[in-house]
């Protein structure tokens, strides 16, 4: 499939669960293991899922040839900033782009939020992630708590009266834990 027939299938996809220019949350299924994740930066450097525990992380799935996915970068900045005190941490997941087009994109805007590689698909796969973009929201124990599909307001007020809820949840409800 070329990346204009997957754009238009998404895009239908997005029309068909109502979401046209919203999010749509999904639960994480209960009995479903959170996926260990290991991948590197653009930099090389490599970042491990489990490395996270203690955080709430928001691992936002993202692609630069992705119109909503460049729309939602500035809120999902912002959010990782004003947060950045409370535990929060937001890491952006590119899908399946070289290294010299991330570096294009970064080089355009001003995004600070660490950047890492799912060069071949796997991790989007894993964590059944086909619509971009996609966050998905991990509790402070290192479990898939839930997904929000599509273009998402992070600086908004449904997204802050969403985070202060999760911040505030020590204890969250039981889910798999990651994978080995």
């Amino acid at each position: 499939m070329n990346r204009r027939d997957w754009i238009a299938g998404t895009a239908g996809a997005m029309v068909a669960l109502g979401a046209t220019a919203q999010s749509v949350r999904k639960p994480w299924p209960g009995r479903k293991a959170t996926p260990a994740l290991q991948l590197n930066g653009i930099d090389g450097t490599p970042w491990r899922l489990a490395d996270e525990r203690g955080h709430l992380l928001l691992l936002n799935f993202w692609a630069s040839w992705c119109e909503p996915c460049r729309a939602e970068m500035p809120s999902l900045e912002k959010l990782a900033a004003s947060q950045a005190g409370s535990g929060l941490r937001v890491v952006a997941v590119n899908f399946k782009e070289g290294e010299p087009a991330i570096r294009r994109f970064l080089s355009k805007t001003s995004l600070q939020l660490p950047v890492v590689r799912d060069a071949d698909g796997a991790a989007a796969r894993a964590f059944g992630i086909n619509i971009f973009p996609s966050t998905v929201v991990i509790d402070r124990r290192g479990h898939a708590s839930f997904i929000l599909v599509g273009e998402f307001d992070w600086a908004g007020e449904e997204a802050a009266a969403m985070l202060r809820s999760l911040l505030r949840a020590e204890a969250a409800p039981t889910h798999a834990t990651i994978a080995a």
